[in-house]
């Protein structure tokens, strides 16, 4: 990507709306199903092992579920990725985000009458654990591919705080990418305090917001027009190449 496109590329925006919409889903998952992360794996192995040891108030049937999930939607993700290679960006974006809203809905009826503080019933809490899961796993594996700096939209942040801190004028650097940096962090942070918030209402809410919040990045995305193709250029000078003569 060319640096006078870089900013204008709508992209950066749907990945930066993502990153809010996974503090939703964490803060839903942490706080309304029982201690489990079904976006955030570092933190959700990290408390399966608290399960292992024992721990109370964790449960390893939950984290294993979402690590489970996770994984399939990941793999889901990637063969999703080699199918479409062919198709374009844009439409295999579009799927992606159109599939992750689908997910994200079924996991908001699925709430529906799911009481937090007793946990019940079982079947509904487990229920928007795997859609969540899944849901995540895609799109972690999707921008994965995509691998755009500092956008990871699902992983934990300790990469790109580190960033911040080791390329800043402080210890000698440019601070490069630092809006897009901060911007990241701040929209984690805030997806997470609007998903808390949330909580006290309901899953079904906080999630419903998060569909809108995949949606708006996926009109983001789609409502601007791809450019056209860089005219090949000829021969560069100093190339060293020659033109083949025929005959």
């Amino acid at each position: 990507m060319q640096p006078g496109r870089a900013q204008n590329d709508p992209l950066s925006f749907a990945l930066l709306t993502l990153t809010g919409v996974t503090g939703l889903v964490d803060a839903v998952s942490f706080l309304g199903l029982g201690h489990v992360f079904t976006a955030n794996m570092t933190g959700n192995v990290v408390l399966l092992a608290f399960a292992v040891a024992g721990t109370p108030g964790l449960s390893m049937a939950r984290s294993s579920t979402s690590l489970v999930a996770f994984l399939i939607g990941a793999a889901l993700g990637g063969r999703l990725a080699m199918t479409m290679a062919a198709a374009g960006r844009r439409r295999w974006l579009l799927t992606v985000a159109v599939s992750e809203a689908l997910l994200l809905v079924s996991a908001a009826i699925a709430s529906i009458g799911f009481d937090i503080a007793s946990a019940t019933p079982p079947s509904r809490l487990y229920a928007v654990i795997v859609l969540t899961a899944l849901a995540m796993g895609l799109r972690n594996a999707t921008v994965r591919r995509l691998a755009v700096p500092d956008l990871t939209t699902t992983v934990v942040l300790t990469q790109t705080l580190t960033g911040v801190a080791a390329d800043s004028s402080v210890a000698g650097g440019d601070n490069p990418r630092l809006g897009r940096r901060i911007a990241s962090v701040a929209l984690m942070f805030a997806g997470a305090a609007i998903g808390a918030l949330l909580v006290r209402r309901g899953l079904a809410l906080p999630l419903i917001v998060g569909v809108v919040g995949v949606l708006v990045a996926t009109v983001a995305y789609a409502d601007v027009p791809t450019p056209p193709p860089a005219p090949a250029s000829e021969s560069p000078a100093g190339s060293g190449r020659t033109p083949t003569k025929v005959g």
